[in-house]
């Protein structure tokens, strides 16, 4: 059907998301970020286009090995996550360097591209100058503020160049409490949508739940004489939290087996350790593990931490959709939404015990006022649409 926007000639219908799901498969996490976006777009009556792109290198089947694509793991979870959500026509795999070109065609991307409104770039994943050029208006979409700006301002890399636009969820970005650098950029502040029909209120279980990495991808970072650290380093000093809570804690960590002295840290203190490739092997999965869970437990990175950044994870998101109260590490969440009744923050070992103690207590009251948080702050009709009307697409 063609929108009212389209026969009234005001703009294209379509928007464009660039992001990395077969680069990164089996991480239904990963995975919902985008799938927020592209169902959001969707029900607000918009046609979507995701692209992804892949090299040979990259390519593994289920034991991890390399292989040929056509036997990848990477390729089946795309196409079987694209199926899943009824979008098989609506992506692209650009494989090698754009020598082939898996679902729609290379001419249909082009074509789709050229005519859309804005191709959203999640983290600058779409490399690929050809399609990059035809966009009319791109706009970079930074989902781990801190790095990328820090980076930039150090003269290390320039995740942000040639784009038109500049979007961030670290909503702090640009005020005097936020030492994140702005590189004299035009931020675009927004939280992360969560669509709310495809996460319902679920009944409470009974742990306390994380699921994250010990690392991550990067490295700690050095910037105007401060040291901007990641989860490990904020998640040590909160380790003693079941063991003083009494309360059962279960986290999907992926964390490497060399890791011991962390490992036997985390078992010893009464933290039960699953498998995050079982627990996160697709969304369905993932969203089956969030809404077993009783509330979650959400220790962030230290840059986000230590920055005041106002960054809000999109999974904690999806624990307030399913009706599951959130305990977060203070990002500089105060002024930002309504805390104390189903979204509880802490900055210490000793409000963290605290914050389980007020959730276990009156666990319906904090259960209800997570999924009315959600619908608030992040269901993603309110949550795409102010982003369209920042970038002047009303």
């Amino acid at each position: 059907m063609v929108s009212k926007r389209v026969k009234e000639g005001m703009l294209s219908e379509t928007v464009v998301v660039a992001g990395a799901l077969a680069q990164k498969p089996q991480q239904g996490g990963h995975t919902w970020q985008f799938l927020q976006y592209l169902l959001g777009f969707r029900r607000l009556g918009w046609e979507v286009l995701f692209l992804d792109q892949l090299e040979p290198e990259m390519c593994v089947d289920a034991t991890g090995q390399p292989c040929l694509l056509e036997q990848s793991v990477n390729l089946r979870y795309l196409v079987e996550v694209m199926a899943g959500f009824g979008l098989q026509d609506a992506y692209a795999l650009i494989y090698n360097g754009g020598e082939r070109f898996i679902g729609l065609s290379q001419a249909q991307v082009l074509e789709r591209v050229r005519n859309a409104a804005f191709l959203l770039n999640v983290m600058g994943y779409l490399t690929d100058e050809a399609i990059l050029s035809q966009a009319p208006r791109r706009v970079f979409l930074d989902t781990d503020p801190g790095f990328g700006q820090m980076w930039r301002d150090l003269g290390l890399a320039d995740i942000f160049r040639e784009h038109d636009d500049y979007v961030t969820i670290g909503e702090n970005i640009g005020q005097p409490t936020c030492t994140i650098p702005t590189c004299d950029l035009p931020w675009i502040t927004m939280r992360q949508p969560v669509l709310l029909k495809e996460w319902p209120v679920q009944a409470g279980g009974e742990a306390f739940t994380s699921i994250g990495s010990w690392r991550g991808p990067y490295g700690p970072l050095e910037y105007r004489s401060k040291r901007y650290g990641l989860r490990v380093h904020e998640f040590r000093q909160f380790a003693p939290l079941p063991g003083l809570s009494g309360r059962p804690f279960q986290l999907a960590l992926d964390i490497h087996a060399a890791e011991k002295k962390d490992i036997d840290l985390l078992e010893t203190n009464g933290w039960v350790l699953v498998d995050p490739k079982v627990v996160t092997r697709d969304p369905w999965v993932y969203r089956a593990y969030i809404q077993s869970s009783k509330a979650e437990f959400m220790v962030a990175k230290g840059m986000y931490v230590q920055s005041n950044s106002g960054w809000f994870s999109e999974r904690s998101m999806c624990y307030l959709a399913s009706g599951k109260p959130v305990l977060a590490q203070d990002t500089g969440l105060q002024g930002l939404y309504s805390v104390g009744e189903g979204l509880l923050t802490f900055r210490t070992l000793e409000e963290a015990c605290a914050g389980v103690e007020a959730i276990t207590a009156d666990y319906a009251r904090h259960a209800r006022a997570a999924r009315a948080l959600a619908e608030a702050y992040f269901d993603s009709d309110k949550v795409l649409r102010g982003l369209l009307a920042r970038l002047g697409i009303a």
